[in-house]
């Protein structure tokens, strides 16, 4: 996903939109009661209610159902690994994968803080990508809160901790992580430096 005129941008998000929205449209709903249920070996790491305190883990408070369910079934299948995840999702039915996703999208995130030294590059990289590089805005799929597309299976990222959204531009961009569409997220991450990585990281983070 390269920064090009926004026409190309645009047909970028859209393709990689096609899929997701048919599947999205093709998912059942689960129960936010079966999966608050489900979810209590989540705390551990995930933390009450979806908000966790260890940065190194992901806060799942408020993030799109469609997009949970996806993570987790990769997770499943294993296109996706992780030392603690996988073993974790191994053992998930679908119906459990709706109810927890269900569950989490329920719930409210816990508003963080921006680093101020970082903000400035951090801002400039979310809101309009970086030209010399030709590296497209993360805006442009995530949306100028961070808030994302759930239909398009664009997660919400506004909030999220630094370290972990670090962690995963990182993934991205050495290619141990590919489950990003038409491989968007790999071609945003290969582009950045680490100084832009840990200031677009600290943007995230403060966005509500």
């Amino acid at each position: 996903m390269k920064f090009q005129p926004i026409v190309l941008l645009s047909a970028l998000c859209a393709l990689g939109a096609g899929s997701a929205l048919a599947e999205a449209a093709n998912a059942e709903v689960g129960s936010v009661e079966r999966g608050q249920a489900k979810a209590a070996p989540c705390v551990a790491c995930h933390g009450v209610n979806g908000n966790s305190t260890n940065p190194v883990w992901p806060s799942l408070a408020g993030q799109h159902a469609q997009y949970v369910a996806k993570q987790l079934e990769l997770f499943r299948d294993g296109t996706r690994t992780d030392p603690l995840m996988s073993p974790m999702a191994t053992t998930l039915s679908d119906e459990d994968i709706r109810d927890l996703a269900a569950y989490y999208a329920a719930q409210t995130p816990a508003p963080l803080e921006a680093d101020p030294a970082r903000l400035e590059l951090g801002e400039r990289l979310y809101r309009g990508g970086d030209k010399e590089t030709e590296t497209a805005a993360c805006a442009a799929c995530h949306g100028p809160t961070g808030a994302g597309n759930p239909a398009a299976l664009y997660p919400s990222i506004k909030g999220q901790h630094a370290t972990y959204v670090a962690a995963q531009l990182r993934a991205y961009k050495a290619g141990t992580r590919t489950t990003d569409q038409n491989q968007m997220m790999r071609n945003v991450a290969s582009a950045l430096s680490d100084e832009q990585i840990e200031a677009v990281a600290s943007y995230v983070q403060g966005l509500r």
